[in-house]
């Protein structure tokens, strides 16, 4: 399902099909379904950030009410996010998230917190009740900044 691009809307681009899946469970706890949109998976850390600064920089520019999250793996490399951040123009920073676990979603359900699509779910109802139990979790926790500007964004958006 497709949001409708004249009205507040998320982008959402995973990285493969775990963080799909992760994405899937967190759209269904959503109340207003025509507000995000869960792109294609990218293939990869690297595609997801060429693709969005390659197709959806003009599209953010165009669409004002666009709100875009990269959902990633970042694969204990704890300077990616800051060099990825970095690559984000100016006037989009604002609009633009970068989420993911510390290693890869799989982690996850080993860790004993349920299929990817059930996390994604518990994942959006913290967001919604403004809990961190899951959002607390080792492989998540690095979010925390991000999860509080996402929440500030689009949290009425998607929930209310």
């Amino acid at each position: 399902m497709s949001a409708n691009k004249y009205l507040p809307h998320i982008l959402l681009l995973p990285e493969d099909d775990a963080n799909t899946e992760l994405a899937n469970g967190f759209v269904l706890e959503v109340q207003y379904l025509r507000r995000i949109q869960i792109l294609p998976a990218a293939g990869g850390w690297t595609n997801a950030c060429e693709t969005f600064f390659s197709q959806h920089v003009k599209g953010m520019r165009t669409y004002s009410e666009r709100y875009f999250v990269l959902l990633i793996d970042f694969d204990d490399q704890i300077d990616r996010a800051a060099k990825i951040k970095e690559r984000i123009p100016a006037d989009l920073r604002n609009r633009v998230f970068l989420i993911g676990t510390k290693t890869e979603p799989e982690a996850l359900k080993k860790a004993g917190l349920g299929s990817l699509e059930s996390i994604g779910r518990g994942l959006a109802k913290e967001c919604r009740d403004g809990n961190r139990d899951i959002w607390s979790h080792d492989l998540l926790k690095e979010n925390a900044s991000e999860i509080d500007r996402l929440n500030v964004a689009v949290g009425r958006l998607l929930f209310e």
